[in-house]
């Protein structure tokens, strides 16, 4: 998707669902959230946290809600993007018509109950060593001061660089993708820190 620079121009560019995603950001601005741009959508925050955003993609457009795993989603309409989503829910949209406003707006309140009451999943950091794979351990082998540098890495970029590896299928790819991160290690830059917040 194209960068947009304002939620105007977002609903412009997803024109198909413009007056729909209108209708949903009258309902959620009718609230105390604040909203804002973040990963070119609009995404809604209270006292700086995240509370909830829209999407719009081909065939649908949402509501996404950061901690919707916690909503009591009454109504059973709440839906996880994959089995790897742990606190992300959706209530999604096929047409205009799909838009319940009392039903919306009942959630985007308990949402921002939630927020208020400091509800929210907490990230599991299992130990203090991050398990390397096979192909990150042959490379240690031959070359200490890379190992030196991943090992001064924070617990959280160790594991970016281990997952990015870990989740090639084939080992080409490992070694590729290991080829590739080599250089940014050295460098003690994280896999996603171009990304992050200064």
């Amino acid at each position: 998707m194209q960068k947009v620079n304002s939620i105007e121009e977002y609903l412009e560019v997803n024109s198909h669902f413009a007056e729909a995603l209108g209708i949903l950001r009258q309902i959620i601005n009718a609230t105390e959230l604040v909203e804002t741009l973040k990963w070119n959508a609009p995404v809604y925050t209270l006292n700086g946290k995240n509370v909830l955003g829209l999407g719009a993609f081909k065939n649908h457009f949402s509501i996404w809600f950061f901690n919707g795993v916690f909503l009591k989603d009454d109504r059973n309409i709440l839906v996880s993007a994959n089995e790897k989503t742990k606190a992300l829910r959706q209530m999604r949209f096929k047409s205009i018509d799909d838009i319940n406003r009392p039903t919306v707006l009942a959630y985007v309140k308990e949402a921002i109950e939630n927020q208020k009451l400091g509800k929210g999943l907490q990230v599991s950091r299992k130990g203090k060593m991050v398990s390397v794979p096979t192909v990150l351990n042959e490379a240690f082998t031959t070359n200490p001061s890379f190992e030196f540098s991943f090992r001064q890495l924070t617990l959280g970029r160790q594991r970016e660089y281990v997952e990015y590896i870990e989740t090639a299928k084939r080992q080409t790819t490992k070694i590729s993708r290991l080829d590739k991160i080599k250089p940014m290690i050295l460098k003690g830059i994280g896999l996603h820190d171009e990304y992050r917040k200064p």
